[in-house]
């Protein structure tokens, strides 16, 4: 029986007490044996990692995924990111949890609004493009890092400015400058 129903004090309470223990020092050894086997494995694999800080403060106070966000260790598993980066000598980001990642079309860049979470897919009012929430925040999350492999993210042409357009052709023709 569990910890609740014995008498306090008594030898079966202490126990119990010691089963409880050490129930949950195996769950905590495995959750952090994970999330630690994990992070390495995600270091070693990629140069630049990118992640949202979220407000899991605030998502823990929900009381349907409360206990859920609670047993995942995502701190945790943040500060082993930092940390194995570092030792690795990979580039670790983290972009501000203000960034609308997950409302932003990651084709042509238009901010299509709030969603409610149970919206799963939507389509771009501007371009068209069918996004699945959680992949198109992903690119999103990624463009914000700093992290793409185009210019502007998007797959689309550069924007640039007059200013950054003039520097580009003055600094890849030398010698246009001395004309």
């Amino acid at each position: 029986m569990s910890l609740s129903h014995k008498t306090k004090g008594s030898k079966r309470y202490e126990k119990a007490r010691i089963r409880v223990a050490k129930f949950h020092a195996k769950l905590k050894d495995t959750r952090t044996d994970f999330l630690h086997k994990l992070s390495t494995k995600i270091i070693r694999e990629n140069q630049t990692i990118v992640l949202e800080d979220l407000n899991v403060s605030g998502m823990v106070k929900n009381r349907k995924l409360s206990r859920a966000i609670s047993d995942l260790g995502w701190r945790q598993f943040r500060t082993f990111l930092d940390g194995i980066a570092e030792k690795y000598g990979r580039d670790f980001r983290v972009i501000s949890r203000w960034e609308p990642t997950s409302q932003i079309c990651s084709n042509c860049g238009f901010k299509g609004g709030k969603l409610d979470l149970k919206v799963r897919e939507w389509e771009c009012l501007n371009c068209g493009t069918k996004h699945d929430r959680d992949e198109n925040a992903a690119i999103n999350i990624l463009v914000a890092g700093g992290h793409s492999e185009t210019k502007n993210g998007r797959g689309g042409k550069c924007k640039t400015t007059a200013k950054v357009a003039a520097a580009c052709e003055t600094s890849t023709h030398p010698g246009a400058s001395a004309r």
